[in-house]
């Protein structure tokens, strides 16, 4: 059984109930069991900080994942795999689907896809892991029904 929770901490209105379907297709897609995480949704100046603090850049970005099984780190949980949480900035997510000419609804699942996808330990270091993860999120997103 998986679990996760999701948290708006904006005033910003997000479709919650989207946001839990397009995470257990991708869970289910991927078939993922017993995986344990947190999607939380956070205005501009939260996640500026949390990218200053965490990763050295002063500025906003879309999205961040913290990986608990990153590298050697794997935690071992007594009722599954303790994934980790997701930050999604709401304003960037609105701003990239008008830039992108999507529907927010689109950029989210794509951000939460994308996220989970480097709790999983993917990532877009090198051209090889860019087109691996890429390509694995287009797959997720076709099949949901959210292609560009």
């Amino acid at each position: 059984m998986n679990h996760f929770e999701v948290f708006n901490q904006t005033k910003e209105q997000i479709d919650l109930d989207e946001e839990k379907k397009i995470i257990e297709f991708a869970l289910k897609h991927e078939n993922l069991q017993n995986v344990i995480f947190n999607v939380i949704f956070v205005d501009k100046d939260t996640i500026t900080k949390i990218n200053r603090d965490y990763r050295g850049v002063d500025r906003e970005t879309d999205v961040i994942s913290f990986a608990l099984e990153d590298g050697e780190a794997n935690i071992p949980f007594e009722f599954g795999r303790l994934l980790g949480d997701i930050y999604i900035c709401v304003s960037k997510m609105k701003e990239q689907a008008k830039e992108y000419g999507h529907s927010e609804k689109r950029e989210m699942g794509f951000l939460t896809v994308h996220g989970l996808l480097h709790l999983l330990g993917y990532d877009h270091m090198t051209k090889d892991e860019e087109k691996i993860m890429f390509e694995k999120q287009k797959e997720i997103l076709n099949a949901y029904g959210l292609k560009r």
